[in-house]
């Protein structure tokens, strides 16, 4: 994400290296440069300009300090452009009501099934009762896809199969909801392919109906200034409180982030990091812009550890490393937790310097693979006692998986190195050093 954009905007700062101070002609270079890679990242041309012309103004012949650099001190002016373009700070859901009543809308294809189910699951992490509503009656299987969706949620899904109007279904859902006690109803709608007038009459008429306290409108940022056109369609139409950007982890060039909140005037208020019920995270201007520019993005790392972290899991294993008994079901249980994470390179780029060092290196999402197959290729008795695989055992498991014996046998010595790592620094730290803390 914004791999590309970060790239080009580090290049363009280090056209003021070895400047003792920002000039009308150094600054002007750079800036022209950086309105360039705004708009090659496919951002709104009037806000790029707009956004330029804020920073060359302040940048304009600002003394430079001994300690900073004048591509530092561009940095910061452009950091502090970035933010209040993308809204200065987070803005929170309204969820007042009996119940509170989330209208979910967008064009089809663009994640807004697949995101009611994370809304959802985010809000149950919470301690709230929820209820999804399925209200898409015209996609294929849009019904079932939001019942698995909120089955791996563990939230409860209401429809209507009798009924083929999204309006009724949506009032009835409802009062399901105020029935059942339900504080929380999230509403699925139908999208199209392309923005239509029966379309938008419709979620006119579902939002007349049902006054939803929040209503949100779906996104894909990968389809870059076609998404913001698309969103101020939809605003123009009936005036939503809050976007979310979904599929952030693909190859975005960031230009509906940087130009939605400038060109409808409402807030980013989530973004869908990828497929997975954990991929949604809470849009925070600063930390997206920190991103952008390279700086990395550890409170949100640490956020997503958190969200996957199980305090009685990580208790379970200390107690096995202080024993000495960490297995490869131990090991195997850690994997899972980091690939809940969500996508590597994303995650790496939250590091502080990490993400520029790593920018040309390929980081294979499915890296654990090959040490997941080896793993499952283990009988339940290796898996528990990892001393007793030697010899035929290993090349059992290597042709189970598909590896070669030098494989398994670099699996079984850096287990073991980390085993005795692990067990060396509980006891130093008098604490499990898990891997998602």
């Amino acid at each position: 994400m914004f791999e590309n954009l970060s790239s080009k905007l580090d290049k363009a700062f280090k056209t003021l290296k070895g400047q003792g101070r920002i000039t009308d002609v150094n600054v002007a270079s750079t800036v022209k440069e950086i309105r360039k890679v705004l708009i090659d990242a496919d951002v709104n041309f009037k806000v790029a300009k707009s956004v330029t012309e804020n920073i060359l103004k302040e940048a304009m012949g600002q003394e430079v300090l001994i300690a900073v650099k004048p591509g530092e001190l561009l940095t910061k002016i452009v950091y502090d452009e970035l933010v209040r373009l993308m809204g200065s700070s987070k803005a929170d859901m309204n969820l007042r009501g009996d119940p509170a009543v989330i209208l979910m809308s967008g064009l089809q294809g663009s994640g807004k099934t697949t995101f009611t189910g994370k809304l959802g699951a985010m809000l149950k992490k919470q301690g709230r009762q929820v209820l999804l509503v399925a209200c898409d009656v015209y996609r294929p299987a849009a019904i079932e896809q939001l019942k698995v969706v909120g089955n791996q949620a563990g939230v409860e899904v209401f429809s209507l199969t009798e009924s083929k109007d999204p309006v009724e279904i949506a009032k009835k859902g409802i009062e399901y909801a105020r029935q059942n006690h339900k504080k929380i109803v999230v509403v699925d709608t139908a999208g199209r392919l392309a923005v239509d007038e029966e379309m938008m009459q419709e979620i006119e008429n579902i939002k007349r109906a049902i006054q939803p306290s929040e209503t949100l409108f779906v996104v894909d940022a990968m389809t870059g200034q076609d998404a913001v056109n698309t969103a101020k369609t939809f605003n123009d139409r009936i005036d939503f409180d809050g976007v979310v950007l979904t599929k952030l982890d693909g190859d975005s060039r960031g230009g509906a982030a940087l130009s939605v909140r400038a060109v409808v005037d409402k807030p980013i208020k989530f973004i869908g990091t990828s497929e997975k019920l954990e991929g949604i995270d809470v849009f925070y201007p600063d930390r997206m812009a920190q991103r952008i520019l390279g700086m990395g993005d550890v409170i949100s790392l640490v956020e997503r550890a958190q969200q996957v972290y199980d305090e009685e899991e990580a208790r379970r294993i200390n107690q096995k490393i202080r024993k000495n008994k960490f297995d490869f079901d131990d090991f195997l249980s850690q994997i899972h937790q980091i690939q809940k994470m969500g996508n590597f390179k994303d995650l790496v780029s939250m590091i502080p310097g990490v993400g520029k060092m790593m920018k040309d290196v390929e980081i294979d999402n499915d890296a654990f693979k090959p040490i997941v197959s080896m793993i499952q290729s283990m009988t339940p008795g290796e898996r528990a006692n990892p001393d007793i695989i030697v010899g035929n055992r290993r090349k059992r498991i290597a042709m189970g998986s598909g590896r070669n014996i030098q494989d398994v046998n670099n699996l079984m010595k850096q287990f073991e190195e980390m085993r005795k790592m692990m067990k060396k620094m509980s006891h130093m730290q008098g604490k499990m050093p898990n891997f998602m803390r």
